[in-house]
């Protein structure tokens, strides 16, 4: 078996520990507010890993399990759409009546967002469900490995302007790391982001993609030491 092997095995064992770990599971419990499960709509996400089929990263990332290749699949939110307008996001929406459970309505939402094939997706688990309080959804992430990669764009272009991969140590490379700062109406809210490059594209990811993907960044013990100083100011 290769290094790069190695890694690859090493990074899916360490994302399915993330998930059956009791300490783990919830990572971000001390940052969230209290679930009202009878108010919150329900809604779930992919957060889907794999072995990019594109150009690796240039950054060697210090987590061993972290080869240059493994990437996270993430698209842009069409800059029409009334809310979170051009932002980036994992493939998700909310639970239909015809989905079984979380897990199937992350993966129609997925298919019907990026025409990714289900499938190829192992599924490792759910992650403890999130609170999204300004838009009253109560959102599950379900991690994914994508045991045989299908091709990826953007189904419907009045949602999505762009479906990607990125590579995972782009991601976790000191250089790429904000605090982004949103300030409105007298409030000012702080949260981590990554400035990542796509199909030529510079992209910022920030609110609620940003902070799932730190906090398991985090609790994988995968974050490099970066400047928090170096702010971001969001429009």
């Amino acid at each position: 078996m290769t290094s790069r092997d190695g890694a690859i095995r090493s990074a899916r064992t360490q994302l399915t520990a993330l998930v059956g770990d009791e300490e783990l599971r919830d990572v971000w419990r001390s940052a969230r507010p209290p679930i009202d499960s009878a108010a919150d709509r329900a809604a779930a996400v992919l957060v889907l890993f794999g072995v990019l089929d594109g150009l690796p990263s240039d950054h060697e990332a210090q987590a061993a399990a972290v080869s240059r290749d493994l990437d996270v699949l993430l698209l842009a939110r069409a800059d029409t759409l009334r809310s979170h307008a051009g932002q980036i996001a994992f493939p998700g929406g909310r639970v239909e009546p015809g989905d079984a459970d979380v897990v199937a309505a992350a993966l129609r939402e997925a298919r019907e967002e990026t025409g990714l094939d289900p499938t190829g997706v192992e599924v490792l688990g759910e992650l403890d469900p999130i609170p999204l309080a300004y838009s009253r959804h109560l959102v599950t992430p379900v991690l994914g490995w994508w045991a045989q990669p299908s091709p990826v764009h953007a189904v419907d272009v009045a949602e999505s302007s762009a479906v990607f991969r990125t590579p995972v140590a782009d991601l976790l490379d000191p250089e790429n790391r904000r605090t982004t700062v949103l300030r409105r109406d007298g409030d000012e809210w702080r949260g981590p982001g990554f400035l990542v490059t796509s199909g030529g594209a510079d992209r910022l990811v920030w609110g609620f993609t940003a902070m799932v993907l730190d906090a398991m960044f985090e609790a994988l013990a995968w974050t490099e030491p970066w400047d928090r100083a170096r702010e971001l100011d969001l429009e």
